[in-house]
């Protein structure tokens, strides 16, 4: 029976601004280990690109790469953010796979 990948999100009201605290459930495979039953290479699986938007405006980009650690977790900082506004984060992988997560500030 598979997993249920569970991502988690929150942002919170802080002076001036909201802090927005996120983890990732995502394999992070490097391509270099290998499986221990049939011992062949376990191919790469990563997060290529993650795109933050605060109230609908794309705020941050990052582009990620193989070296990411297992379940990444991402924190920044908001500037003018008040409470009640949407922060939403999408993600995509090196096997098509796009994820999206939002909240709001709390």
């Amino acid at each position: 029976m598979a997993r249920r990948m569970t991502h988690k999100m929150r942002a919170s009201a802080t002076e001036g601004g909201a802090l927005v605290k996120l983890l990732i459930q995502h394999p992070m495979e490097t391509g270099n280990r290998k499986d221990r039953v049939t011992g062949e290479r376990i191919p790469r699986h990563f997060i290529r690109e993650v795109h933050c938007e605060h109230n609908g405006a794309i705020i941050m980009t990052a582009f990620w790469s193989w070296g990411m650690a297992f379940n990444p977790y991402l924190s920044f900082r908001l500037r003018k953010a008040s409470r009640g506004d949407a922060v939403k984060v999408r993600w995509w992988d090196s096997k098509g796979v796009t994820e999206t997560i939002e909240t709001r500030v709390r």
